[in-house]
């Protein structure tokens, strides 16, 4: 993993740039993915983060946006800047998910404590996601998107020249299903075998704002330049017993009180416990819930972790017609916000979705980035 992170870090090789939008809290993909991005990208040698912006999602944006700023604090990153996005899609109710993740999207944690900055309000999110993203030398900087793409969708449309400019976009969103990976996608009690997470056929941040979501994947020039990780390929990511064992520890084996783990340590494990069971409990995945977020976060600067299968490329829609919402009947009639994905001859130019991973290797990353947590809190 060390040499991974040198090759792009190493010697006379500059750290990926990238902005991060997300919405932090318990994800309804199951666990605080969010706040392993953020670890990602503000903790490893091998990025340099931009900034945060948040955006509604698994809770209110007031609650997002503290959450995020509480995980800067609680890893020594409160240098970070956070500016709050939207607080709502283009043209829908926001479907937030407090019934499972609780009001503040961020229960079930003892060691997260309050942070000592606030979220900054001198310019509005889409102008200071464009002001970092644009100083950038041409073809450099990342966008990745973790929630819903409300704030990105908004921001290529009010600077269509970004698109151009930056090496990329990465999303964390959408279920292809159908086979498209051997993962295991979930089975809820009386639906049988599903696709998505928040209805049978939909994931929950491309459904949040499936118009914002259109408007991103069929903008051909940003298309070309976007890659997808969708709940088939994050479900490969499996946050197992022993996986969750060697994060708490940082590999060792307790032998005494003197190898508690660290309260850094003890935060990401709650998170990963709080939803767990909830997750083998609703979908029944059992072997540990999957993390999502810090793939989209990894896709920028070890894109060699994934295989595309020969160069893959996809068009992508996403189905907008439909009712909407969070009552449970409509949740499980209607097909709003189904990603679609139609592979392309080769040659064409289309989203990259990578079918496979080496989550060995990006479970070895974040426990070295909680290392790295671990003495910057401590500063």
């Amino acid at each position: 993993m060390a040499a991974v992170i040198e090759k792009h870090s190493g010697q006379g090789k500059e750290p990926v740039a990238l902005w991060l939008d997300c919405d932090t809290g318990h994800d309804v993909r199951p666990i605080v993915s969010d706040a392993f991005a953020i670890l990602l990208s503000s903790c490893c040698p091998a990025v340099r983060v931009l900034g945060i912006s948040t955006v509604y999602g698994n809770a209110s944006l007031d609650h997002t946006t503290y959450n995020t700023c509480a995980i800067l604090k609680a890893i020594g990153r409160e240098d970070v800047d956070v500016y709050a996005g939207a607080t709502k899609p283009f043209c829908r109710a926001a479907a937030h998910a407090p019934d499972i993740h609780g009001e503040s999207g961020l229960d079930g944690t003892t060691c997260l404590t309050a942070p000592s900055v606030s979220a900054k309000s001198d310019k509005t999110a889409i102008e200071a996601m464009y002001a970092a993203l644009i100083l950038q030398p041409p073809g450099t900087a990342w966008l990745v998107a973790t929630g819903a793409l409300t704030n990105a969708a908004l921001l290529f449309a009010v600077h269509p020249d970004l698109v151009n400019h930056i090496a990329g976009l990465s999303v964390m969103g959408g279920a292809i299903g159908d086979g498209f990976t051997d993962a295991p996608m979930g089975t809820v009690a009386g639906e049988g075998e599903r696709i998505g997470n928040w209805t049978p056929w939909a994931e929950f941040n491309i459904y949040c704002d499936p118009e914002a979501a259109q408007a991103v994947f069929s903008n051909e020039p940003l298309a070309a330049k976007t890659t997808l990780i969708p709940l088939d390929l994050t479900h490969q990511m499996l946050a197992t017993r022993e996986v969750r064992h060697a994060l708490l520890y940082g590999g060792r084996t307790p032998s005494a009180s003197a190898d508690a783990p660290t309260p850094v340590r003890k935060l990401f494990q709650e998170i990963l416990l709080f939803f767990a069971q909830t997750y083998a409990d609703i979908f029944g995945l059992t072997d540990g819930p999957p993390l999502h977020d810090p793939l989209a976060v990894a896709a920028c600067f070890v894109p060699e972790i994934f295989d595309d299968v020969g160069g893959e490329r996809f068009a992508v829609s996403v189905i907008t017609e439909g009712e909407h919402g969070v009552d449970t009947l409509v949740r499980g009639s209607s097909q709003c916000g189904r990603t679609v994905a139609t592979m392309l001859h080769v040659g064409q130019t289309g989203v990259r979705i990578p079918r496979t991973l080496d989550s060995r290797l990006l479970w070895e990353m974040l426990d070295r980035c909680l290392s790295v947590a671990e003495q910057r809190s401590k500063l």
